[in-house]
């Protein structure tokens, strides 16, 4: 399965929410993103302020590649998203080009 590095941010409760940087993994055809033992699916442009929807739950979310500025979020946020453990190092030296601060524990 292909995976990336990708912003995860959940959009139940209202226009921001929790937020995560993880390795997204792809079904064969790329319909269906895998994270954290949940699958997703493209809502094909008719979400609202969300591109992606939980399959078990239905929760939205929107979901996209990390930007080297940080700036992931759809609507600004002084909220950092939590950055996986397995992923650190990666998105830090390589996505943001910025030496790795200590990693930050997720509070979920």
């Amino acid at each position: 399965m292909k995976s990336r590095i990708m912003y995860i941010e959940s959009k139940a409760g209202g226009l921001t929410g929790p937020a995560r940087i993880g390795r997204v993994s792809f079904s064969k055809t790329g319909a269906t993103l895998y994270y954290a033992g949940k699958s997703f699916q493209s809502l094909k442009g008719s979400g609202f302020k969300s591109n992606y929807f939980e399959v078990e739950s239905g929760d939205e979310y929107w979901i996209s590649g990390p930007r080297k500025d940080g700036q992931d979020s759809l609507y600004p946020t002084n909220v950092a998203p939590v950055v996986d453990a397995d992923v650190h190092d990666e998105y830090w030296t390589k996505i943001r080009g910025q030496p790795r601060p200590p990693l930050r524990e997720a509070s979920e």
